[in-house]
């Protein structure tokens, strides 16, 4: 029995599944990792991977950076939450404002789902208006108001997709398709005057990577504007990887809210929601929106996306684009040969899927063949690879992965298809 079966079982005996996360575990039993550095992880059995999962995309400056260690060793010296205001707050905040000039205000929460949710209250609060439009396959976090898929009478009425979630909730929530704009003209037209804000990940990062096409996301702001509905750009993964700012701002689109997590805090556990003065100012104590947090602000994640963003703001993201371009450029040279696979990249973001058809949609993606990721994943693993171990997750580059790395994650993959 190796280290991490044995720890496997031991945690079954305190968590459900063993794991705190359920993307976390796969067959037979996850590795236990000890310890990370740069580009890899090392598991509690000796064997050391290159990672392209990055924590699922905080880690842009890779694992154990010089940054986030003087962010920790000043956070353990002042301490690491006070419930009470700090310059920390001010400093980040103000970091993220120049960067993305639509946060004209913006409240730090301590995890994406917080900050989902939030922005959603804080929609529904201002316009006096229930109904949310998500787009089928984007994840906004585990929260009630984002676990809801499309219905039997899809992009009307959005079902619960997990027991708990009650009917009324899911009443409140309806499902269009992402690159459809038709799809979500229907349901704005099927509950016009009711719908509060259309909730939407630009590129879509948790049904592996599926880009924007053409003109959708300019359209769903006209169509948004035009039918008096916030848009909400939900750039938790987004936001800080493909540059020094939001990804709405390369493609010249301005949302009413923002969401961000993952880098901004460096790897620590953070997340922050903002926007227009006009909606902000309906928070609480400003406005009467209740939102709050024990962890909202503190110390220790201030610093770490203070530090995070300082070496980021200096960084050249061609360089790793660049890399995550060519290898991804390769990759597909190399799985062309199988008629069942195809890879979707944008930026430093990338993952393979198992169908020929190129994925452009929620529906695509599922039907591509998960039982033979599977088999890639657990090839790539023992090839010292790791990946996420889902095909609806994305793989992630940093800062600290090289062209070695690349060279052998494509040798990898030309290696499985050979056997």
């Amino acid at each position: 029995m190796t280290g991490s079966s044995a720890e496997f079982s031991k945690a079954k005996n305190l968590f459900p599944g063993g794991v705190n996360s359920p993307v976390r575990y796969y067959e037979p039993y996850p590795r236990y990792i000890a310890k990370g550095d740069g580009s890899r992880i090392y598991d509690i059995d000796g064997n050391s991977y290159t990672d392209y999962c990055l924590a699922y995309g905080p880690l842009i400056l890779g694992h154990a950076h010089p940054s986030m260690r003087k962010a920790l060793s000043r956070a353990s010296e002042i301490g690491v939450n006070f419930g009470a205001p700090s310059e920390f707050e001010i400093d980040l905040g103000t970091m993220i404002k120049k960067a993305v000039p639509a946060m004209h205000k913006m409240r730090f929460t301590s995890s994406g789902t917080e900050a989902t949710m939030h922005a959603i209250r804080l929609a529904r609060s201002f316009t006096g208006k229930k109904v949310i439009i998500k787009a089928e396959g984007c994840f906004h976090g585990s929260h009630d108001y984002a676990l809801i898929k499309a219905g039997s009478g899809a992009l009307t009425q959005g079902e619960p997709s997990s027991p708990g979630i009650p009917d009324e909730v899911a009443g409140s929530v309806a499902v269009a398709s992402f690159n459809d704009i038709d799809s979500f003209k229907k349901v704005i037209k099927k509950k016009s005057g009711k719908i509060a804000a259309v909730i939407v990940e630009p590129v879509m990062g948790n049904a592996g990577v599926i880009l924007p096409e053409k003109s959708f996301l300019a359209d769903l702001r006209e169509l948004t504007s035009d039918n008096d509905i916030l848009l909400i750009f939900d750039e938790v993964i987004t936001g800080f990887r493909f540059h020094y700012g939001a990804y709405h701002s390369q493609v010249g689109i301005v949302p009413d809210l923002i969401t961000l997590g993952k880098i901004i805090g460096g790897g620590l556990p953070i997340g922050a929601f903002g926007g227009r003065d006009d909606i902000m100012n309906n928070v609480s104590p400003e406005g009467t929106t209740y939102v709050s947090g024990t962890f909202s602000g503190n110390t220790l994640s201030m610093l770490g996306g203070i530090e995070t963003l300082r070496v980021l703001k200096e960084s050249d993201y061609s360089k790793i684009t660049d890399m995550t371009g060519k290898m991804c450029s390769e990759l597909a040279d190399i799985i062309s040969k199988n008629e069942k696979c195809s890879v979707n990249h944008i930026g430093t973001m990338f993952q393979i899927f198992f169908k020929k058809k190129r994925v452009r949609s929620y529906s695509d993606a599922i039907g591509s063949d998960q039982k033979q990721f599977l088999r890639y994943f657990r090839f790539a693993l023992g090839q010292g690879i790791y990946m996420p171990p889902s095909t609806f997750e994305t793989n992630f580059v940093s800062f600290a992965h090289t062209d070695d790395d690349m060279q052998k994650f494509l040798s990898m993959t030309e290696e499985f298809f050979r056997q």
